[in-house]
């Protein structure tokens, strides 16, 4: 009987929606960051950042510049947060980089988009983007149909390039507990002059950021190189915006006007392994008790 029962339990959580036991894409000292560079962040003006802020690879008083709290302690940059420089919180958050950006890829290409994404609207989903020489010269509009749980996730196969004033908006997304918007960057990433952008970029070389762009609801990871700031303001925090993000990726996924799941790699199969583990071993409790199966 006991032995029926675990088998049964296995079945019914590995038949359960992937959606539900959804793995947060970035890990708490990653998530805390508003903005992580490699080598350096440097900033000039009054840049505002909700959140902390890091460096991995660069513990020395040049690792961060332009900001008071940090070791140079220069400004006329802030941040609400605490400042790491390549210290042990700093690495970690970049190993977890490494993994975000992993689980990303893993969610493969899907809908082929334009180079510029101007007067797009897109629904919840994975889209790839390629190179060009601006990837958005006016309004994208990303509507989450009224899902709180919806996602995005644009692989960028090279760079990821804004016109100045380009504009990403975001929409009907609920009280958005659960939504993620993610800009998975293969090489650099510039935000031109007055950009109003959202959503999590991560890439792996650099990230440079013109006079006065906002980003909202988001953050901005490099694994290798330099984040460099003018005068911009970046929040993790999306709760005046309406779009609030939570650094997990719960929902949406296929093309624009369908809202199917978007993949969970790994999840599945580790929750799997692990209800298979405990099985195993009450068959071995089972044997134990005296080798009655009714015990």
């Amino acid at each position: 009987m006991s032995r029926q029962i675990a088998t049964s339990c296995v079945v019914l959580l590995l038949a359960a929606p992937t959606a539900s036991i959804a793995d947060p894409i970035l890990l708490p000292q990653l998530a805390s960051l508003a903005v992580l560079g490699a080598q350096s962040v440097t900033n000039t003006g009054p840049t505002t950042l909700a959140g902390n802020l890091g460096v991995s690879n660069n513990s020395s008083v040049t690792g961060i510049t332009g900001f008071y709290g940090t070791l140079a302690n220069d400004g006329p940059g802030t941040f609400t947060g605490e400042a790491h420089q390549g210290d042990a919180f700093a690495l970690l958050a970049d190993a977890q980089l490494v993994q975000a950006m992993t689980t990303l890829d893993l969610m493969g290409p899907g809908d082929l988009l334009p180079e510029d994404l101007v007067s797009l609207t897109l629904t919840p989903g994975v889209y790839t983007v390629p190179a060009g020489i601006t990837n958005l010269s006016g309004l994208l509009t990303l509507d989450g149909l009224g899902d709180p749980n919806a996602s995005w996730v644009f692989q960028m196969l090279s760079t990821l390039i804004t016109s100045p004033g380009a504009v990403v908006n975001v929409t009907n997304v609920g009280s958005g507990s659960g939504t993620g918007l993610y800009w998975n960057v293969r090489s650099s990433a510039t935000l031109n002059t007055a950009t109003s952008f959202a959503g999590n970029i991560l890439a792996s070389t650099s990230i440079s950021v013109s006079d006065g762009v906002s980003l909202d609801c988001g953050r901005l990871l490099v694994h290798t190189g330099a984040v460099t700031l003018i005068n911009d303001t970046i929040s993790i925090g999306c709760e005046e915006s309406g779009f609030e993000e939570s650094g997990g990726l719960n929902g949406g996924g296929g093309s624009p006007g369908e809202n199917a799941p978007v993949p969970e790699p790994g999840t599945l199969g580790m929750l799997a392994s692990g209800l298979l583990g405990a099985a195993a071993w009450m068959r071995r409790r089972i044997t134990t008790v005296g080798g009655d199966p009714s015990l």
